[in-house]
């Protein structure tokens, strides 16, 4: 490859790292993967796994890098000088961006279009204030009660391969008074919100204590009736302002959480999705009216609302959408790299678009061959099919995780990392759900279907039966749902995602011989992860994933490994910590000083990774197990010490230790070894 070297890095609660090399994306990774802690960070003033994991591929240093841009909330923080060891050469120049700017870049030059209109919905982006003058003219200036700061929360911009040029910005803010809600709180009231990522956000933190779960509150809309008018969260004035209301804040005051008020919570749910339809309607009409073009390049964390983006696709005119598969903040990186592609005097490519979202690394047949070799429990299933072999495994009803090729970046797994199970199965969703993901109930799984069948199986609009991305809600034929009921949604729906030859290659292969000797060209896709963890990003996190759950075998890259019969839990295993350094930090009541592990403590570890130092945060309770994780007994024994002061019946404790036990690992803060320690 001929080019310059181009870091691009978003700096948010799901930070990321990308590399160009001339317009050739190289790689792309989340730092979550890498860490194993759900939407984990990237920070200024803390090294970045990702950044490593980049430059380590590309087999350079950051001195090599002819431009860092750093794609962040304030331009008027300076980029990070310590993405490697102070003692590195620094990059040969660097540029800040902000944040709605990073997401029109990504969203435009992974289209494959030579213009578009572009737009940009979230819950917050950049702070007003620290804006440059070319993007925050003009504004718009959203009301909000009780507002305390003014954010970007939305964008449109017009793109062509050399200009990205503002339109329109709104100001708002996210959740003004936002007071962090726990589990453990009994009850929880609505909070202010600011915008419409702010809005779904406030939902959620209502309904699930977590403003992070948007994506449950989409899931849970379908089950009720929207009885709260679109006016009582928002309304749009003559000159295209925002107004917020607080109307329904006194509505849905110290209320239990889910599962509690489930006839309250789903009426919410479905008129918080109404809402956001009608915002967004409003937005893709408005956008296309600014930039005169039919071609709509759509990104932010609210373009992961699968169910409002079938309207933008296929109700308003487009003759193209694309909606970028990393459209939250991971995908930010991508734009901040192909802005300084652009800065260097580059252009990115058109006439192409991806078919799927293969960016991480790839792994060698000796990686995984000797990643097989040291992990206990584990065999190799002799095939002379591989895929028929699969799809054997998958009529019989067997749980397969799916390892192929590069990693996604976003938040779908579509078939790199991936969990497949067999759709026709009646208890399909609840049996995956009580083996391996632990997920609420109402939560729809996703049919992946060959894309020359889904005009068969869907209802959809003619010229519209792509979905490589999964960022599509369609309906199914009404004759079509009895035969794949574990990724039909209560509302006859599925978020499908649409596979070819070309762009998905082995997995197109496993579904079409599915569809061969079954009749049905459909398998349920779900993320390789449990509930609340990161999607795997190695072999070694692929196969852990197997033995701490009900995932019955895993391919990886055309070799079928499962458990032996002498396995039966994590807990066999010896847990022996890696971690360097624990710090706990405790609030001082009353001029006394209480050193016991409570519930409100910090807790911070240091420790080593693959691709770097890295600080971690764990849950005060971890320290009880992580006391006893001397690498001489075994999680069996760890369970027999600690549940003697345990409340919980035996088998749920063990549950519990074993899933803790998961996630000290896959956060590399533990080992889980065969044999004790000597």
């Amino acid at each position: 490859m001929i080019g310059p070297w181009i870091l691009g890095v978003s700096y948010s609660h799901n930070g990321a790292a990308c590399l160009l090399h001339g317009d050739e994306l190289v790689v792309a990774i989340q730092e979550e993967r890498l860490s194993g802690i759900k939407r984990a960070r990237i920070d200024h003033y803390q090294e970045s796994l990702a950044v490593r994991y980049c430059l380590a591929h590309a087999g350079i240093t950051l001195g090599d890098i002819d431009v860092l841009v750093a794609c962040h909330f304030s331009v008027a923080s300076p980029p990070a000088q310590s993405l490697v060891h102070a003692t590195a050469a620094p990059p040969k120049r660097y540029l800040t961006i902000p944040h709605h700017l990073g997401h029109a870049h990504a969203a435009f030059a992974t289209s494959g279009l030579p213009s578009a209109v572009v737009l940009i919905v979230d819950g917050q982006g950049g702070a007003i204030a620290h804006l440059p003058p070319h993007e925050r003219t003009p504004l718009k200036r959203g009301v909000v009660p009780g507002l305390v700061q003014e954010s970007e929360v939305i964008s449109i911009y017009r793109a062509s391969t050399t200009e990205m040029t503002l339109l329109e910005k709104h100001a708002g803010d996210w959740m003004p008074t936002y007071r962090q809600m726990t589990a453990s709180k009994d009850t929880r009231s609505l909070q202010q919100f600011g915008s419409l990522g702010g809005m779904y956000s406030a939902v959620s933190a209502l309904i699930f204590g977590d403003a992070m779960e948007a994506g449950k509150v989409m899931g849970l809309a379908p089950y009720g009736t929207p009885t709260f008018p679109v006016e009582a969260f928002l309304s749009i004035d003559d000159d295209g302002c925002f107004h917020y209301s607080d109307r329904l804040l006194a509505v849905h005051r110290d209320l239990a959480p889910w599962p509690a008020n489930r006839d309250t919570f789903v009426d919410l749910a479905a008129s918080t999705q109404a809402a956001l339809e009608h915002a967004l309607v409003y937005l893709a009409r408005r956008a296309r009216e600014l930039g005169g073009s039919d071609r709509l390049c759509y990104a932010g964390g609210v373009a992961l609302n699968s169910v409002a983006n079938e309207l933008l696709c296929t109700t308003l005119g487009f003759t193209d959408v694309h909606i970028m598969p990393a459209a939250e903040d991971s995908g930010a990186a991508i734009g901040a790299a192909f802005y300084g592609l652009r800065a260097l005097g580059g252009t990115h490519r058109f006439g192409h678009r991806a078919g799927n979202d293969s960016v991480g690394r790839p792994y060698s047949s000796a990686e995984i061959t000797a990643t097989i070799a040291r992990i206990p429990y584990l065999e190799v299933v002799p095939a002379d099919d591989v895929l028929d072999q699969t799809v054997s495994l998958l009529c019989d009803g067997k749980i397969v995780g799916w390892f192929e090729g590069r990693s996604e970046l976003g938040p779908r797994s579509l078939g790199q990392r991936s969990i497949l199970c067999d759709a026709r199965r009646p208890d399909g969703k609840a049996v995956l759900n009580d083996r391996v993901k632990h997920r609420e109930s109402f939560r729809p799984f996703a049919p992946v279907i060959l894309r020359h069948e889904i005009e068969n199986w869907f209802d959809v609009a003619p010229g519209w039966g792509e979905s490589p991305y999964m960022l599509r809600v369609c309906t199914f034929k009404p004759e079509k749902r009895d035969a794949v009921p574990a990724v039909v949604h209560v509302d006859g729906t599925g978020r499908v995602q649409t596979v070819t030859a070309d762009a998905n290659g082995r997995l197109f292969q496993l579904v079409e011989r599915f569809g061969q000797r079954t009749g049905v060209p459909i398998l349920l896709n779900t993320s390789f992860n449990l509930a609340g963890e990161p999607i795997i990003e190695t072999p070694e996190d692929a196969l852990f994933c197997m033995l701490g759950t009900g995932v019955d075998a895993v391919v990886l890259d055309g070799t079928i490994v499962r458990k032996t019969a002498a396995h039966r839990s994590l807990l066999q295993l010896y847990p022996r910590i890696l971690a360097r350094r624990v710090r706990l930090s405790h609030a001082i009541e009353g001029g006394n000083l209480d050193l016991s592990i409570r519930g409100d403590a910090e807790v911070s570890v240091e420790l080593d990774t693959a691709h770097g130092p890295l600080t971690t945060r764990l849950r005060p309770s971890d320290l009880g197990i992580l006391r006893v994780c001397d690498g001489v007994r075994d999680g069996y024994q760890i369970v027999d010490v600690l549940g003697r002061a345990s409340t919980e019946a035996i088998e749920a404790y063990e549950a519990y230790v074993a899933r803790r036990l998961y996630h000290l690992r896959r956060a590399h803060v533990i080992a889980l070894r065969e044999e004790p320690a000597a």
